[in-house]
């Protein structure tokens, strides 16, 4: 079945970053999208980034372009995400997913998540 298993979350401080990582786990990972998508205490889910089977095409929420990349490496069957210039209100759970998502669509599945902490 679907396994997907986030890593890398920590406490950090504002400005500073951190890079996710996502090990994917019993599908053909190269021929699917894979996306990020975050949940702030009380708050719904919010799609993050989204990146193509080949890494050729990417896209952003407006509120992380500029600050987060999305990459993979389709030979270790591995999604990341790279977060810099971390602002307080990025303080999220980070959820790894299986397909494309949009500020319309959630993908899934998706993992259980890595705790993202921004805090002075």
């Amino acid at each position: 079945q679907v396994q997907l298993v986030e890593t890398g979350g920590g406490l950090v401080q504002p400005g500073g970053s951190l890079r996710l990582s996502c090990a994917a786990s019993g599908f053909s990972f190269s021929s699917y999208y894979m996306s990020w998508v975050r949940q702030a205490p009380g708050k719904e889910i919010e799609w993050v980034s989204s990146i193509g089977p080949l890494a050729g095409s990417t896209a952003y929420a407006d509120s992380v372009k500029g600050r987060f990349t999305i990459s993979r490496d389709n030979a270790k069957n591995t999604l990341f995400l790279q977060l810099n210039s971390l602002k307080t209100e990025d303080t999220a759970t980070y959820i790894c997913a299986r397909g494309v998502g949009s500020r319309y669509v959630l993908p899934s599945p998706r993992g259980q998540g890595t705790q993202v902490t921004v805090s002075s």
